[in-house]
């Protein structure tokens, strides 16, 4: 087990010289598996023993790193309870729901390993492919395996058209690629994720900062399968929200395109005008009518209603960026009586939970 241990080691200082080594007073850790989840006590015990069986197969030192997004199910309880029991599991539970991007950005935080997995609690993703995400990064030293769906189990035409729509949107936007078909599930070698602790937005859209730092990228297909158990807490309006998050966060594009827009419908205000003016010099009655004229005030209303939304979005983003308030808070956390602490509970912060 030392000497596989010791080849991994040598495969992370392959990827980067600049990639730190575990840290000194802590159990050294190869592989860090950081789990969010929000109200998922029915999965949480199976979730944890096929992940458990998994990192046991491998055979090299890992944790398994739950954060509760504030759960009102008792999913925390559980995580905690759990942590106390397991020596290879920690729990980081925060004050609130503060959303899924600030609790995989309070995992990345907390983690130790030389190569981070992100993976859901819900058992969508299967486990059972991180040994061959482990292999791929080893083998192509690429800083990031990232997962791609090739098929979506479970979920309605109408979620997968959406999904399938929304990424190829984000793509065609964004001035670097974002992988499509590409959710959290991925694997991280240690200076990707130092380099996103260097990051300091507050509005975080992940999949697409995963793609900014731009280090090589290894995809893997694979099929995506049902819920394990319970239920998605993503709603509509809560899909909708992070699409805007992503693409407002990621590219400058709508606003150009609303200025187009406004250029297109003043030019085609003007060519009215004239073909009026014309028209009447040439003896024909001027048009009039009061249904015309309201189509005309709504159209124009309708735009510039939509122009000011979206221009909306962009200042809301910035009065966020501007209150510079923490990403996440931590209720509590938990781990097994007697192992060495972690560095924020020897009185260091995180680079950049608060930065």
């Amino acid at each position: 087990m030392m000497s596989e241990h010791l080849s991994v080691v040598e495969a992370a200082r392959c990827v980067g010289s600049s990639m730190p080594l575990p840290f000194d007073d802590l159990e050294p850790v190869v592989l860090s598996v950081i789990v969010p989840a929000y109200n998922e006590i029915a999965v949480l015990e199976l979730c944890h023993r096929r992940l458990r069986g998994v990192m046991e197969g491998i055979g090299l030192p890992y944790e398994l790193l739950y954060v509760d997004d504030g759960s009102h199910d008792g999913s925390g309880e559980a995580l905690m309870a759990l942590a106390s029991q397991d020596r290879h599991v920690r729990a980081i539970r925060l004050s609130r729901n503060f959303g899924k991007e600030a609790a995989i950005t309070a995992g990345l935080d907390h983690a130790r390993g030389e190569a981070v997995i992100l993976i859901d609690a819900d058992l969508q993703d299967p486990p059972e492919l991180i040994p061959d995400m482990l292999a791929a990064w080893r083998s192509t030293g690429a800083d990031v395996i990232a997962m791609r769906r090739r098929h979506r189990s479970g979920e309605s035409w109408f979620k997968r058209g959406c999904a399938h729509l929304f990424y190829r949107l984000l793509s065609r936007l964004s001035e670097f690629p974002i992988p499509e078909d590409t959710g959290d599930f991925r694997l991280l070698s240690r200076r990707v994720v130092d380099a996103i602790k260097r990051l300091p937005e507050r509005s975080r859209y992940m999949k697409g900062l995963f793609a900014w730092v731009g280090f090589p990228t290894h995809e893997i297909l694979y099929d995506r399968e049902p819920r394990a158990a319970g239920h998605s807490k993503w709603g509509f309006f809560g899909l909708v929200r992070l699409a805007l998050e992503g693409v407002t966060s990621f590219s400058a594009a709508p606003l150009r395109w609303v200025t187009g827009l406004g250029l297109v419908t003043a030019a085609a205000g003007a060519a009215f005008g004239l073909f009026i003016v014309l028209r009447t010099l040439q003896g024909h009655p001027a048009p009039s009518g009061y249904p015309s004229s309201m189509a005309m005030m709504t159209f124009l209303g309708g735009i510039q209603l939509l122009s000011v939304g979206l221009l909306g979005e962009y200042v809301g983003r910035i009065y966020v960026e501007t209150k510079q308030r923490p990403r996440y808070l931590v209720r509590d956390m938990g781990e097994t009586a007697g192992r060495p602490a972690s560095r924020r509970e020897n009185g260091q912060e995180p680079c950049n939970e608060e930065a």
